[in-house]
């Protein structure tokens, strides 16, 4: 009986991470849209919640494999509800000074943490290093893309026979983005809500692994929207309107950099190795901006929240390690003293 209420006080942290996932990066998939004024804030995080579910429910269970036996050899109870603690404790302060830092950043930190108190620092290096890169190269990537598709859109939509007509068609191709990049966002980032909790959840209820993920998928993707609803307007006010003020186009080019860059590296690692990759989704939103920014000259960018948001990227490593280590040491305290 003891167990089953830790377990469902688990599961309750674990929706929590789902929440502040949404309350953090919905401003990855809508930003965009939203910052070029294509679609109301509202409508945009309607569209998130539901392709953030199909995302997951489809390849969700890519990343959730990674993050749940790939970087430690096995994350017991204790374990998973210290990291998953963690993640809540740290995204919710960032989130509440309006920061988009990163979730993957904060879960592979807190999974790190406890794999150092556990294992003593006997973790899959390789994984680790697999997804150290990504958070390198994607939002580099993302830039990239962003600036080549915008100067390539731009040199298409000019061949329009009118302004108008151009300006409709960017339009729906911008929601269509959206849609596509909350997809890949689902298919990402459900695993960093979701993934640590597997093994918990597969040897309590005593369910094949699919079915677990199944579950676990479905219940990230709702405390996913239920955080975008909530508070996610706090950060896409940053991203989609601070760091460069966004035309519809350049709203074009930044989403669908984002939405590519983010499903490639979920799906071609997972097809390749067996594992899909974790990606900043953040890294490579605010990445496609900054690209898109470039694209239109340095002058557009506010450099003063460009650092602010590097800084948030640069503590959360180790934020989320140390953490970690603290709260995995008072839970087993604890549980120590009540048995």
């Amino acid at each position: 009986m003891e167990f089953l209420l830790l377990f469902i006080i688990g599961l309750g942290f674990t929706l929590t991470v789902a929440w502040s996932l949404g309350a953090n990066d919905a401003a990855n998939p809508t930003q965009c849209a939203v910052g070029s004024g294509v679609i109301t804030l509202k409508k945009a995080l309607t569209l998130f919640a539901i392709f953030v579910l199909f995302g997951a429910l489809l390849q969700g269970s890519m990343v959730m494999k990674t993050l749940s036996k790939g970087v430690v050899p096995h994350i017991g109870f204790v374990g998973a509800l210290a990291i998953v603690v963690s993640i809540v404790l740290w995204i919710l302060l960032c989130t509440w000074k309006g920061m988009p830092i990163s979730t993957t950043h904060t879960t592979v930190g807190a999974a790190i943490g406890y794999g150092l108190i556990a294992y003593g620092g006997n973790l899959n290096w390789n994984v680790l290093s697999m997804i150290f890169l990504g958070m390198i190269f994607s939002p580099l990537i993302a830039g990239f893309l962003a600036f080549l598709l915008y100067h390539g859109f731009k040199s298409l939509f000019t061949k329009f026979s009118s302004t108008e007509k151009a300006e409709q068609v960017i339009k729906y191709l911008l929601i269509g983005s959206l849609a596509f990049c909350a997809y890949s966002f689902g298919a990402n980032d459900v695993g960093n809500a979701t993934g640590v909790y597997i093994s918990v959840t597969e040897e309590f209820l005593g369910i094949p692994t699919a079915q677990t993920m199944l579950l676990l998928a479905i219940l990230g993707s709702i405390g996913i929207a239920l955080g975008g609803f909530t508070w996610g307007y706090r950060v896409i006010r940053t991203v989609g309107y601070e760091i460069c003020r966004l035309t519809p186009l350049m709203g074009l080019s930044a989403g669908l950099s984002n939405a590519i860059v983010v499903w490639s590296f979920t799906t071609i690692p997972a097809l390749v190795y067996g594992w899909g990759l974790p990606i900043s989704t953040t890294h490579a939103s605010v990445g496609s901006v900054i690209g898109v920014g470039l694209a239109m000259g340095l002058r557009t960018i506010d450099k003063k929240t460009v650092l602010k948001i590097i800084l948030a990227w640069v503590l959360t490593l180790p934020c989320a390690i140390l953490i970690s280590v603290g709260v995995f040491k008072i839970f087993s305290v604890l549980l120590t003293f009540m048995g």
